[in-house]
Order: C-alpha cells, then sequence, then structure tokens
C-alpha cells in the first residue's frame, strides 16, 4: 500500500520529517473524547446536551488539523517563468545625462544674453555662465545638480555608461529658450550670427534625439525632460510625450500626453524673499493680500471677478502689478505682513504666487478648481492651504467671512506646518526641492517599465478619442476646505 505524502504550508521553516509521524495533539483529543464516550454507561433518561456537545468539539478539532496542517499551496509561492523577484532593497536610480550639443545647454543662455545686448561670441569658460532668474528654473538646479562633482548625497546616482542607465535625462533648457525672445526679426541680425528660434531648437532637438540608439530603443519611455513652463516643448510636445515629463501644472496639455502616474510636477522657484521671522500674527495686520495681473486669460478671468469684489474691504490690500524688481519688493513686504494669501488661477491653474506665500509663511487661500500640486505624497496641503472652489469665492461676502472665522489658533496652526514643508520649496537648498524632485522621478521608474514592456505588445491602432492608459490630470475640481 503506497504511503500517502503530507502536504506542508508554503514557505515553511519546520525540520524534515523523522521516520515517524508527530501526533497531533488536537488528534489525541478526540480520541480520548471518543473512548470516553464509547465506555460510559448508558443512562436511562440522560439529556442529550453533554453528548451533543463533545461531538461539536470534536468536529471543531479536526477541522483546525485540516486547515492548520493540510493547507492547499498558495499558487504566488510556486516556481514560474513568468514571475520576476523583486529586490530586498531598491537600489538608487540610476541617470544617464545625454551630452547634448552646446546650443541646447549652455547655447540657449549665450543666446539669451545676446538678444539683451550681452556678447556675441561663446563663452571661453562656462562656469561664468549665469542662467537668468526666473520662475521656471528647475532646468538649471537639476542640470548642475547632474554636473557637480560631489554627488554623495544625491538620492539619484548619475553613470556615464549609457548601459548601466535606469532613465535618460534629456538636459535641454527648454523654458528658456521659450523665452529668448530677440527683438530683431527672424532672419540673418547684422552681426551676421542667426536669430535665435525657439520653434527650431525644439525640431533639432527631435531630429537628434531620433538619432540615439537608447531612445529609439524604448519609444522614448525612458527618457526625462523638463518642460516647467507650461509652454516649454510645446511644437513637439506629442512626440516626447511617452517620456517622464517635469512640469508645472497639465493646463496646456492634452489628457493623453501628461498624467498624474508618470508624470512630476514641480514647483516654481519663489520670487519674493524667505520669510525669517517666527510664527505668529501680531505682525501681520492685513487679512489678505494680493499683488499680481488682474486680467488673464482662460481661468484666470476669475481674478477680475475677484478685485470687484475685495477692492475696498478692510483689512484686504489687492494690488494690480507685473513681474519687476520694484513689486518684487512690495510683494515681499505685503505677504511678510499678511496672515492670508490669495492665490487665484492665472493663465494656467498654477503659479510662482502660491510658492511665494508658501515661503512667506502667509496662509494660500487657492482658488483654482483645477491645480495640480507638487510633492503631495508627502505634503498635505490641506494642513497649510485654504482651498476654495470658484462658484463660492465670487460670492459677495463669502471669502471675507470664510476668513474671518479663522481663529488664531488656527492661523498658527497653518504657519507651524508651512514651516516644517518650505525646504521643499527651495531650490538652492541641498536637501529642498532638486533632491525631492529626484526623489519622485525615482518613483516612476517601475511605471516606466511597465509601459515598455506594454508598449512592445500592443498592436497599434488608431482611436477616435484619446488612449488615456493611466490617472488623468484634476478635471473635476476642488471643495472648499478649512
Amino acid at each position: 500500500m503506497s504511503q500517502r505524502p503530507k502536504s506542508r504550508p508554503p514557505n515553511s521553516h519546520s525540520p524534515p520529517p523523522s521516520s515517524s509521524p508527530p501526533s497531533s495533539p488536537s488528534l489525541d483529543a478526540k480520541s480520548q473524547a471518543l473512548t470516553a464516550l464509547s465506555l460510559a454507561p448508558i443512562m436511562p433518561r440522560k439529556s442529550i446536551l453533554k453528548p451533543t456537545l463533545a461531538t461539536l468539539l470534536s468536529l471543531l478539532a479536526l477541522y483546525a488539523f485540516f486547515t492548520t496542517f493540510v493547507s492547499t499551496p498558495d499558487p504566488t509561492h510556486l516556481p514560474s517563468s513568468s514571475l520576476q523577484s523583486s529586490p530586498e532593497k531598491s537600489a538608487p536610480l540610476r541617470i544617464y545625462m545625454y551630452d547634448l550639443p552646446r546650443k541646447f545647454t549652455y547655447g540657449v543662455i549665450e543666446s539669451y544674453a545676446r538678444a539683451r545686448g550681452g556678447s556675441k561670441s561663446p563663452a571661453d569658460d562656462v562656469s561664468r555662465l549665469k542662467y537668468p532668474g526666473n520662475q521656471h528654473p528647475a532646468e538649471w538646479y537639476l542640470f548642475s545638480d547632474l554636473t557637480r562633482p560631489d554627488r554623495d548625497d544625491s538620492v539619484v546616482t548619475r553613470v556615464l555608461d549609457p548601459e548601466q542607465a535606469d532613465l535618460f535625462y534629456v538636459p535641454f533648457f527648454s523654458s528658456l529658450s521659450l523665452v529668448v525672445k530677440p527683438i530683431r526679426p527672424v532672419g540673418l541680425a547684422g552681426d551676421g550670427v542667426p536669430v535665435y528660434s525657439d520653434e527650431e531648437m525644439q525640431e533639432e532637438l527631435i531630429r537628434w534625439l531620433e538619432e540615439q540608439v537608447y531612445w529609439r530603443r524604448n519609444n522614448g519611455w525612458d527618457h526625462v525632460f523638463v518642460c516647467q513652463d507650461p509652454n516649454a516643448l510645446y511644437k513637439v510636445v506629442d512626440r516626447v510625450k511617452n517620456g517622464v515629463l517635469l512640469l508645472s501644472d497639465f493646463g496646456r496639455l492634452g489628457h493623453n500626453q501628461a498624467s498624474l502616474v508618470k508624470d512630476v510636477i514641480l514647483p516654481y522657484s519663489h520670487r519674493i524673499n524667505t520669510f525669517k521671522g517666527q510664527v505668529g500674527v501680531e505682525d501681520r495686520k492685513s487679512l489678505l493680500f494680493f499683488m499680481g495681473n488682474r486680467y488673464r486669460k482662460e481661468g484666470g478671468k476669475i481674478r477680475d471677478l475677484l478685485f470687484q469684489l475685495l477692492e475696498g474691504e478692510e483689512d484686504v490690500v489687492i494690488k494690480h502689478g507685473a513681474q519687476s524688481r520694484e513689486s518684487r519688493r512690495m510683494a515681499s513686504q505685503g505677504m511678510h505682513t499678511s496672515k492670508f494669501c490669495l492665490h487665484p488661477a492665472g493663465d494656467t491653474p498654477s503659479a510662482c504666487r502660491l510658492f511665494d506665500a508658501i515661503v512667506s509663511l502667509c496662509v494660500p487661500v487657492i482658488v483654482s478648481d483645477y491645480i495640480e500640486l507638487p510633492f503631495e505624497d508627502v505634503i498635505d496641503y490641506r494642513k497649510i492651504a485654504i482651498f476654495v472652489d470658484s462658484s463660492s469665492a465670487v460670492k459677495p461676502g463669502f471669502l471675507i467671512k470664510l476668513l474671518q472665522g479663522v481663529s488664531t489658533e488656527r492661523i498658527l496652526e497653518f504657519q507651524r506646518e508651512l514651516k516644517k514643508v518650505k525646504r521643499y520649496f527651495e531650490y538652492e537648498d541641498p536637501h529642498g526641492t532638486v533632491n525631492e524632485i529626484w526623489r519622485q522621478v525615482s518613483l516612476k521608474l517601475p511605471l516606466t517599465k511597465l509601459m515598455i514592456n506594454r508598449d512592445k505588445r500592443l498592436v497599434k491602432r488608431e482611436l477616435t478619442g484619446p488612449d488615456c492608459s493611466c490617472l488623468c490630470s484634476n478635471q473635476s475640481g476642488i471643495q472648499t476646505t478649512l
């Protein structure tokens, strides 16, 4: 008679079975109970409660034995060539930065300076070139981070061999390229230097990339682009949309071009001085402050409505002003002396004003229904800002009544939270924005690998609508919170 093998639960670490099978306490108890029952004298007119209870206990003991010692193996633990074991500890993300032709990096800085009367010849020492200050500097800080010699404190590793790379970084200064804005018409300038064209630069970048074997290998899925200005790379975005896009919001992009799943939301650089004081409301005499362009397009039309409602309100400072050194000085003073700072939508849902408020410890009041915010896996914005939906914000008296009802202790709670997180919005802090951007990029790697493998098996087909294969951007609006 063949002996029936015993099953062992998966991942068991018990020693090998001995020649004699181990005894089961559950079975011993059951046998004793059955023996006792069989030997007991039959008593007339005895209650059947005790035998029934003993039988139930015996059945429960048998059930416990079979579920504990005779279990079905877990199919997820069976060996299979289609399953790959993941490493116990993930290694740092390995980035390969393309050595682009100079015109895409330092050449953009030189063209910007040349259009404003600077030197007409390339700089002999690139270390003397200064990236122009603006609200979209991520491309410069990331480039500088990857080129600095001592990178031990970085969350990503730069590799010089593309075969070792997880992702490929394309260091085109796309946001600066967009605003080179030469005064002279397109064509040859009087000095024989071709006038700069951002559109031509975008096209040349794509032509250069299409010649690279690593771009063609995975159809661009493992490439990283900075397009922080909402209009950066606008002409070629459909040809780079597979890559990881680092951008400020999705205001100018289609649903099939960008998503929260594959892309990273970047903070604007704040344009006013960081507040160096302590938490408190004693020196913040104004209830609400705003300074910026009153008239904007698209979703920014709400600004004019808010101006009409808030002008003349007591303890409210609301001014029209464009970017300039003097306006930044006035904005710094206003934000540092106000309890709340208004952030209405502009031409796009986000703007640098939000991050000016954060580093000022001025509680942001966000009136922008489709805004996306950076680093939301580590920052709960409800703890540092008040969100007001647009339809409520334009009701007469609603906004002022809402803010006047916020207690001093609640304002202090907001300020304490703002102080905790403001380092995430400091590009110059070694442990600030740049490190957090790289961490966010690292989180995209598993999905990037998924999309690479998925892309190689899919049949290409024409669709009547956009193929939104992953989570799209915020299209549902916001709720008023306090």
